[in-house]
């Protein structure tokens, strides 16, 4: 009996061999491979994060250098933001921005040179099994690089709010959220990373510098120029209510700005580490500069000054982060700042009440950042980018200036047509009683600190006060 046992069971392993464990083999190696990088997604999830604290980072730098009676409504302008684009990029920004067919050249022909489709809206076809089938993001499935586009649409439009504070109707600027971002960042985004024809001319933006910096400062320039100065601007003091909020800000947003260069990188790989390293040897370049410059100038270094180098720095980086070597992103952390440091003084003497100097820091800073670009690139850093005029390609200059320049014409005009219709339907600043109360209790029905208006409203004209810029001022 247990030589036939065995002799059955031996039988059954040539068999197996011979037939069944042959086709068993071929059917494993016929399945393709997995394409999704662990260490890619978890990367990405963590750049993800990182990305949507810059957002409260951001309230915390605008809420510190506003007034008290302000400072709510302050904060909510970039908080909102979260909700407002957090829902529309899932049903619809988010197509606009990336959906695409890629033509022979291999970017969006036609109408889609300039606008995605709306293969994509609510998340159609968008899994979190698979990459996209463009390429964006090969390793990372599809929705890990859509949330982490998200992020980036939540904090551009929030940074106009610095131009526009203590004054702007909270209801008009909840609409003007919605209409920019579908009308202005989805395009532009798409222009630059969907594939668009600033993509297809070489134009180089690692992270943002015309997408989010200059796209968002020059509407803010526009806005500010469209709603009008605050009614005390010119006769009163505006100082900073609380500066280490703004040093809490700073603090997070270059937290943050790891991120938001690194994940460019849309892999856990050594272009991530080259733009890890330029954003923060770029932002520390900036925030000497800004240091030393204020020192020598004024006297005395000041907190909000080298927070606001640390800014210049960072926004300077963001278009070059993954195209320059570290050399490179010293110089243009430190050219930058001096550049933004400069473009501050100037808006002050021209008393235009860009409330927080959003142009001059991110419009400015992204503007100087997107043309260092072309001169400091490098394919050494980068093959998949290109070298700029300083590695023999000056070519590279004029394509990033068209950038530049496309990129200031139609934010601008974009902007200007949104809030010219929203003030058909709407008042886009407050009542002058709301102004001169503070908007947190008008708007908000609540207040930062609780005593300000216990004993009734702090606010009165100082007639020959002189304007002060929160820059200018520590």
């Amino acid at each position: 009996m247990k030589k036939i046992v065995g002799i059955t069971i031996l039988l059954l392993g040539l068999g197996f061999n011979c037939g069944v464990a042959p086709v068993f083999a071929e059917t494993i190696a016929a399945a393709p491979p997995n394409p999704i990088s662990a260490g890619d997604t978890a990367w990405m999830l963590i750049s993800s994060a990182l990305v949507l604290l810059m957002t409260p980072g951001l309230a915390f730098f605008y809420g510190g250098l506003v007034r008290s009676r302000n400072v709510l409504n302050t904060m909510m302008m970039s908080l909102v933001a979260m909700g407002v684009i957090g829902v529309t990029w899932v049903l619809w920004g988010y197509s606009l921005a990336f959906d695409v067919t890629p033509g022979k050249s291999g970017f969006g022909e036609g109408i889609e040179a300039f606008i995605g489709g709306l293969d994509w809206i609510f998340l159609n076809g968008v899994t979190a099994a698979a990459p996209d089938n463009i390429g964006y993001a090969p390793t990372v499935p599809h929705q890990v690089f859509m949330v982490y586009q998200m992020m980036f649409a939540i904090i551009t439009p929030a940074l106009i709010s610095g131009a526009i504070v203590e004054r702007v109707n909270f209801k008009a600027y909840f609409w003007f959220l919605l209409l920019w971002s579908t009308l202005i960042y989805s395009p532009l985004a798409h222009w630059v990373w969907g594939k668009g024809w600033l993509a297809a001319t070489g134009a180089l933006d690692f992270a943002g510098g015309t997408v989010v910096h200059i796209s968002s400062g020059i509407s803010a320039l526009v806005a500010a120029w469209m709603i009008g100065p605050r009614r005390s601007f010119g006769v009163q003091a505006y100082a900073p209510h609380n500066v280490p909020f703004v040093l809490l800000g700073i603090g997070l947003l270059w937290f943050g700005w790891f991120g938001f260069n690194g994940g460019s990188a849309l892999s856990s790989s050594s272009l991530a580490t080259t733009a890890f390293v330029n954003t923060t040897i770029a932002a520390s370049a900036g925030g000497l500069t800004w240091m030393f410059i204020e020192w020598i100038l004024r006297g005395k270094p000041t907190a909000i000054g080298i927070a606001s180098g640390f800014l210049g720095g960072l926004v300077g980086i963001t278009p070059a982060a993954g195209y320059v070597l570290p050399i490179g992103a010293i110089l243009i952390g430190s050219i930058t700042a001096l550049t933004c440091f400069f473009a501050v003084s100037l808006r002050a003497k021209l008393r235009f009440d860009d409330s927080l100097d959003t142009y001059p820091v991110h419009g400015v800073g992204g503007t100087i950042g997107a043309l260092l670009t072309g001169l400091f690139a490098t394919k050494a850093v980068n093959s998949a980018g290109n070298d700029g005029l300083f590695f023999g390609n000056p070519g590279l200059l004029w394509t990033q200036f068209v950038g530049v320049a496309a990129t200031y014409i139609f934010a601008a005009v974009g902007t200007f047509v949104i809030l010219k219709v929203l003030g058909l339907f709407m008042d886009l600043r407050v009542k002058p009683n709301t102004e001169a109360e503070g908007l947190d209790v008008p708007e908000h029905g609540e207040e930062a600190y609780g005593r300000e208006f216990e004993f009734g409203s702090s606010f009165s004209y100082q007639e020959n006060s002189p304007t002060t810029n929160p820059r200018e001022n520590y």
